[in-house]
């Protein structure tokens, strides 16, 4: 559904009771939705999940958006927070090392990844094994930067920051993402010089 309308005119058409316009806001931001959900939850079928719980929420709280910053702002922090409470909830799984089919799994899965370089040379898959590599708080703030294409004021709105604090925060990251990428990616690094 592509309409010439903008977020907040779809907006104001969902809350006058015109529930249709919603699927316009769902068509336009899902791919945003499920991008930043995968990027923290990682597994595809949860990421799916927490997506569509995503804007369960949002269209539950869609009085609450005032406009003061921009509907994706907004929306990012719904699915940080979601994303953030699904993780709480979900326990990690202890394997015992006394277990031999641990040791399997782990090596099936480290030649996998090795195997996926190798035939995955773009510079958008590097880039994104980089960041998957850094903390949460550096990958948060290079994706929100790079990839939602957030300005420095949306950045430090989202993140409950002041401005020169997140600008620093995004110069920490970007230099641990060059470390990481000149690390690890070394070879590939290289070529696209």
């Amino acid at each position: 559904m592509s309409t010439g309308l903008n977020d907040n005119d779809l907006i104001s058409k969902v809350l006058s009771g015109d529930q249709q316009a919603y699927a316009g806001l769902v068509a336009r931001y899902q791919n945003y939705v499920f991008t930043l959900t995968l990027r923290m939850i990682k597994s595809r079928e949860d990421a799916e999940e927490v997506a569509q719980d995503v804007f369960i929420k949002a269209y539950k709280y869609l009085a609450d958006f005032r406009g003061a910053s921009k509907f994706s702002t907004w929306l990012y922090t719904i699915v940080n927070n979601t994303c953030i409470s699904f993780l709480r909830k979900k326990k990690l799984q202890i394997y015992s090392l006394d277990n031999e089919g641990v040791f399997e799994v782990a090596d099936s899965r480290d030649s996998g990844f090795r195997a996926d370089l190798v035939e995955q040379k773009s510079r958008q898959t590097m880039v994104g094994n980089a960041i998957s590599m850094l903390n949460p708080d550096d990958a948060e703030i290079i994706t929100l930067f790079y990839k939602n294409e957030q300005s420095l004021d949306e950045i430090a709105q989202i993140l409950g920051l002041e401005v020169n604090t997140a600008k620093v925060r995004l110069h920490r990251a970007r230099t641990r993402l060059k470390e990481k990428m000149e690390t690890h990616f070394a070879h590939e690094v290289k070529d696209l010089n």
